[in-house]
């Protein structure tokens, strides 16, 4: 099963359950906003599925961008396992960061792909 994370109308993210797994689990403890947190936890539990950012408050927004843009890729390359594919997760979890740029969110301007 593949997962969804909606920023914007017209600017998603589509990964492996897996992947959609880990990058919601990536959030989960990070988050200050514990109602945030219990959400994601709720749909990984639960193999929702799809993550609609416009479904949490603003602030939780702002924070889930900010942990994406400042730690995703890092996080990545340092916790996913080392297999022949791990180059291409890392690009499609740099993906993700450049669509919350495409998305609009606030913050520094796309710094470009890595």
């Amino acid at each position: 099963m593949a997962g969804l994370i909606v920023l914007k109308a017209g600017v998603d993210w589509t990964a492996t359950g897996g992947l959609f797994d880990w990058t919601l689990e990536f959030l989960i403890s990070r988050l200050s906003d514990r109602q945030a947190a219990n959400h994601l936890q709720e749909i990984v539990d639960n193999n929702l599925g799809s993550l609609w950012i416009d479904d949490l408050p603003a602030a939780a927004q702002r924070e889930i961008v900010s942990h994406w843009r400042n730690d995703l890729v890092t996080a990545g390359e340092r916790q996913l396992p080392e297999t022949e594919h791990k180059i291409d997760v890392i690009r499609h979890l740099q993906e993700l960061v450049d669509a919350t740029y495409s998305a609009g969110f606030p913050g520094s301007s796309n710094p470009g792909r890595r």
